[in-house]
């Protein structure tokens, strides 16, 4: 099973977004446009912690362990701005930013310390909450989208207040990665 553990985002910011996606995947039908792959807006999501391949028989573990993560209060997401990993030079990923409450980088923390002795390590890279919008292969991306881009990259899509994270299964499909939400998780009094 490939799992990660995320958060849901709310249909109005789904369809901010979803309405952006569309307006910048139409410029890659201009004739020197490199290929990008966009994320289905379906399946838009904040994820807390990339869990990777696990065996199926360890899912009432990571379960368990994630049933002991909780926080005082639910976490702020404000979803606003665009930007680019690693850079705008030649980016692999575009993505939507997220000024979030500081306990949203506590919880994802927790996250990790609960799965580390089930023997998924910990991230490298610090926690960044982000929304993937669209990976480009290879890296780099036309002037007319980063044009296009730089336009929106202090737009505001909305925001979300987190009193629950879900772990979710990820099935590769050749039509693209389909969702599955296993389990949830409240970790806060709701908003």
């Amino acid at each position: 099973m490939r799992l990660f553990v995320g958060l849901e985002i709310p249909a109005a910011v789904r369809e901010n977004l979803a309405a952006l996606m569309k307006k910048l995947s139409a410029l890659e039908k201009q004739p020197s446009a490199k290929k990008a792959r966009w994320v289905r807006p379906k399946n838009l999501h904040v994820t807390l912690k990339f869990i990777g391949e696990a065996a199926p028989n360890k899912l009432d573990e990571i379960i368990a362990a994630l049933s002991a993560v909780h926080s005082g209060q639910p976490a702020g997401l404000q979803f606003r701005g665009l930007g680019f990993f690693p850079d705008e030079k030649r980016p692999r990923v575009l993505w939507a930013s997220i000024d979030a409450s500081p306990n949203l980088a506590a919880i994802a923390r927790d996250i990790e310390r609960q799965l580390e002795p089930l023997g998924f390590p910990r991230e490298k890279r610090a926690f960044t909450p982000h929304l993937t919008l669209a990976r480009f292969e290879p890296p780099g991306i036309s002037e007319r989208l980063r044009a296009a881009v730089r336009e929106d990259a202090e737009r505001d899509f909305g925001a979300l207040w987190a009193g629950e994270f879900h772990l979710i299964e990820s099935k590769l499909k050749p039509s693209g990665a389909e969702y599955t939400t296993l389990h949830s998780f409240p970790f806060a009094a709701e908003a």
